[in-house]
């Protein structure tokens, strides 16, 4: 990055957003990072369908942008949709408090209190859906409506792409140090004073953060609607906003025609490369007066997807390791000794904030120490490419699930020795650090890259389009983490008469075969994915 634009602090909206963004973070983070242990411990799940169920809710969670998306850049607009998935956001995470505090008189009608569990959590999911890739989109649009007043034409492309990145990793950095408190500080209370508080201080966190967003409505820059005139921000009506964008969808789905759109296209193509300016805005935004080219719109998310398709299919292995923290990780942890002095108890969940530590402390060294040793290497301004950048953190995955599959092996041989009746080892829990560090180091390559690619792989009116198509590689993943699960646990239990991978008895299981399992799976897409960016023409 260019050592000018990283020292610039952002401006005021893109600051307060991502402080917006991080309080999210603490409150999802707040709940799903110990979930697996409120579903065997209070919900009395077993160990795989626990593993199945957070899964497949992180799954559904993570792929509800790509339906929301489509709407947000066509017909709504990002700011009302953010307020209304916000409110959605809150009600889950007040009926899932509802069913913490209820959950201890409920036991005599599992199936109700089951029922409401499950309709609060995709409660959330439906909200964070619509919240999250609108509100990084909402936030990457503040940076480009500055570059847009500040960048002349007639200049590069190199501040522009700069200030991308720049925006991306802080951006991630921000989100971070939410999980970081979420993970570290919930997982705490839940486990010590209960679920009740536990799941009430994130709720009360994510009102925090919607009165935030809110508040911050007069600073923020907004799309301008074709055809309408310009609207100051104190005037920025929310519920007008989506009135009338229901109205346009129902008129332009009772009126679509369908035109070339190769001047526009052309247009938009020209805004990836080059720095953005009034003229080409408004031009990019992809509306001819008569609105004749809407009807295309389908197509040309189709062609877009098609054309990102296998570089986001070799990122599938990379969310499904990036799901094993909040599951397996935590149930060995629970397995292991875990007392600092006589009086204190790590509670398992509080490891993953190793990955967003790592993160924090080391994303600076990324810009100050790898950047610089990379450029002597590559010859290149940006140290490495984006996709270079993701495939270095692919790589680093694949070390940490070796990692991870040689601590079992070694916990799993000391329990053996041990003659212990109980499931506990004497094994510090710490030695579960090293993978969760080399996650977090894969983070950074993996996941600010992943994030900067399909932002910057899209045309400029789609870019809340961009951000759900990087979102669905955890939700995909998430779902095949789930499928995987089935399928080893049916070859290697009942199905195949052999003892479980994933047996309820930890003493039992062969978590260290899976983790080996997913290492091999990870080198290969690793491999396929370098052969595909020989191929690949970036627009970057």
């Amino acid at each position: 990055m260019g050592g000018g634009q990283l020292a610039k602090m952002p401006n005021k909206s893109c600051f307060l957003l991502i402080v917006v963004a991080g309080l999210e973070r603490f409150a999802f983070k707040g709940v799903a990072s110990n979930l697996v242990t409120y579903l065997t411990d209070v919900v009395k799940m077993s160990n795989s369908a626990a593993a199945k169920t957070v899964s497949s809710w992180c799954g559904f969670t993570s792929m509800v942008p790509l339906l929301v998306a489509p709407f947000a850049d066509s017909y709504w607009d990002q700011y009302s949709t953010i307020l209304v998935s916000s409110s959605l956001y809150v009600l889950g995470l007040i009926a899932l408090t509802s069913t913490a505090v209820v959950g201890p008189w409920a036991a005599t009608n599992k199936t109700s209190f089951s029922s409401s569990l499950f309709w609060s959590l995709y409660l959330i999911s439906l909200g964070q859906g619509g919240y999250n890739p609108s509100l990084q989109a909402f936030g990457a649009f503040q940076l480009e409506d500055e570059l847009e007043e500040e960048l002349p034409c007639s200049k590069k492309e190199e501040p522009s792409s700069n200030k991308k990145s720049w925006f991306f990793q802080w951006w991630y950095f921000g989100i971070c140090s939410g999980c970081l408190l979420g993970v570290s500080v919930m997982s705490y209370i839940q486990d010590t004073f209960g679920w009740g508080l536990g799941f009430a201080i994130p709720t009360i966190v994510m009102v925090s953060s919607v009165a935030f967003f809110s508040w911050g409505s007069r600073f923020y820059a907004y799309k301008q609607q074709q055809q309408q005139p310009a609207k100051a921000a104190a005037d920025f009506m929310p519920f007008e906003s989506l009135a009338r964008a229901v109205k346009t969808t129902a008129s332009k789905v009772m009126n679509v025609r369908f035109t070339s759109s190769s001047k526009s296209d052309q247009v938009e193509l020209e805004l990836q490369e080059k720095p953005i300016c009034r003229e080409g805005l408004e031009v990019g935004e992809g509306q001819d007066k008569d609105g004749s080219n809407t009807g295309t719109h389908l197509l040309e998310i189709t062609r877009i997807v098609l054309r990102l398709l296998p570089i986001w299919t070799m990122l599938l292995t990379f969310a499904v390791i990036f799901q094993q923290p909040a599951t397996f990780f935590t149930k060995q942890g629970m397995t292991m000794e875990r007392n600092i002095g006589s009086g204190f108890k790590i509670p398992p969940a509080t490891l993953q904030s190793a990955i967003t530590v790592s993160i924090v402390l080391l994303m600076p060294l990324y810009d100050t120490l790898f950047i610089p040793l990379a450029r002597i290497v590559t010859w290149n301004e940006k140290g490495v490419s984006v996709m270079q950048r993701m495939g270095i953190g692919m790589f680093l995955s694949v070390v940490a699930m070796a990692t991870a599959a040689l601590v079992e092996g070694k916990r799993l041989e000391i329990g053996r020795n041990s003659g212990s009746e109980t499931e506990t080892v004497p094994l510090s829990i710490f030695w579960l650090l090293p993978q969760y560090v080399l996650l977090g180091i894969s983070d950074i390559f993996t996941v600010v890259g992943m994030q900067e690619f399909f932002y910057s792989e899209v045309p400029v009116r789609m870019r809340t389009m961009g951000i759900a198509l990087y979102t669905s590689v955890f939700g995909v993943g998430s779902f095949l983490s789930a499928l995987l699960i089935s399928v080893v646990e049916y070859f290697t239990g009942l199905g195949g008469g052999n003892r479980s991978w994933f047996s309820d008895d930890m003493r039992e299981a062969r978590l260290d075969k899976y983790y080996w399992l997913l290492a091999s799976a990870s080198a290969v897409s690793l491999l396929t994915f370098v052969i595909l960016c020989r191929f690949y023409k970036s627009r970057l």
